[in-house]
């Protein structure tokens, strides 16, 4: 059996861009062509497909998956071993972020002070005030920086849940529009980078589009937030940040 591009999408819940982008960088080339030049894309394309949405959805990075989908010595069987285990990981993760969860409403339910160590188990073990010393030597006396301070003294746990709630879905969006190969400056980008800039003046301070495009440096010049924004995707830092400076120019 063959399938066409359009199909082939729908199968898979991608968008045809996204596949005519694996097909442009190597990665998933269909096995032929219908006699007006169009893909066709056979079973075996599809098991190939799959693989790569299965990687993908670990946070695999595209250059990455090639590497482990053309090594000649890999065994089929063993790539579907090791995401049984990588996807059992997140599972037990993610239950474990549940059951702190569940923990946490029944305890406000109940009238319960959590410890402190009980609350942050909801943020994994971050803690949202770990460069609160820097920022305040960086930023102290800024009207912004008395602004974020007012806002964030009054935000509950749940409200810090919706912020990272935010933040997932903006990462995975971002994500999404690397890895269909938008450029920064495309609209895609500038309009994410746009929601961006309105999050930090939703739940901080107003932020300008010169002050967001200071934020956009700092982003790729800062090791700890390169690696933040990195580790939503490689080289996310340095692809926002061309985003945001794109996105000024369109608002001025």
């Amino acid at each position: 059996m063959e399938y066409p591009v359009g199909q082939v999408a729908g199968f898979a819940g991608v968008t045809v861009r996204t596949l005519h982008h694996y097909d442009g960088i190597g990665l998933l080339s269909p096995s032929g062509r219908s006699r007006a030049g169009h893909r066709r894309y056979d079973d075996g394309d599809l098991d190939r497909l799959q693989q790569i949405l299965f990687y993908r959805e670990l946070g695999f990075p595209l250059e990455e998956i090639a590497v482990l989908l053309d090594d000649p010595r890999a065994d089929p069987q063993e790539h579907l071993r090791r995401q049984h285990q990588l996807l059992s990981d997140r599972i037990a993760e993610l239950r474990r972020m549940a059951e702190a969860v569940e923990t946490a409403m029944e305890a406000r339910k109940m009238g319960i002070n959590l410890t402190p160590e009980e609350k942050f188990e909801v943020f994994g073990g971050k803690d949202p005030e770990e460069h609160a010393e820097e920022a305040e030597a960086r930023w102290g006396g800024t009207a912004e920086y008395a602004e974020s301070q007012r806002r964030a003294a009054r935000y509950t746990k749940d409200d810090w849940k919706r912020m990272q709630a935010e933040v997932a879905e903006w990462s995975a969006a971002y994500d999404a529009l690397m890895a269909d190969g938008e450029p920064a400056t495309g609209e895609r980008a500038m309009d994410l980078a746009e929601a961006h800039r309105l999050h930090i003046g939703t739940w901080f301070y107003e932020c300008t589009a010169e002050m967001h495009r200071g934020l956009g440096e700092m982003y790729v010049s800062d090791e700890r937030f390169r690696a933040f924004y990195d580790s939503m995707r490689p080289g996310l830092a340095e692809h926002l940040r061309d985003a945001i400076d794109a996105n000024a120019r369109r608002l001025a």
